[in-house]
C-alpha cells in the first residue's frame, strides 16, 4: 500500500467513525467494519460476473461494513488521494457480487460537493 492510500484510509477511518461506524466491539456496540476482508470467488459468482472476470480468483475488501446481525451490507473501495476513486469500481462490483452486499462506496477519504 502506498502512502498516498494508506493517508485515504487513515481519512476514511475517521469519516467511518463519525458516521457510526465501529473498528472494535464498544458499549454501543459490535464492531461493523471488517477491514482487508479475504474474498474467495467461486466458479458459480464468477459466471454470475459476466465477462471479463475469467482470471478472477480472490482478492480483498479494503473495508467491509455489516449491519446489526452481522451481514455484509456495503463494500468500501479506498484509493489513493491522488487517484480517481472510479478506478476501483470494478473491484468493488466484484466484491459487492461475492458478499451479497447492496451498496458499493468509492472513496480517496475527501469530502464531495458540487
Amino acid at each position: 500500500m502506498s502512502s498516498k492510500e494508506a493517508k485515504a484510509r487513515i481519512k476514511i477511518n475517521k469519516l467511518l467513525e463519525e458516521a457510526g461506524w465501529r473498528f472494535f466491539d464498544t458499549e454501543e456496540g459490535k464492531a461493523n467494519i471488517l477491514l482487508e476482508n479475504n474474498v474467495k470467488i467461486t466458479e458459480k459468482k464468477l459466471d454470475e460476473f459476466g465477462e471479463g472476470f475469467e482470471h478472477t480468483t480472490n482478492g480483498f475488501i479494503d473495508f467491509l461494513l455489516l449491519d446489526d446481525k452481522g451481514f455484509p451490507i456495503v463494500v468500501l473501495e479506498a484509493k489513493a488521494e491522488n487517484k480517481d476513486p472510479l478506478i476501483g469500481k470494478e473491484k468493488a462490483r466484484r466484491n459487492t457480487l461475492a458478499q451479497g452486499c447492496n451498496f458499493i462506496i468509492l472513496s480517496k477519504g475527501g469530502y464531495y460537493s458540487n
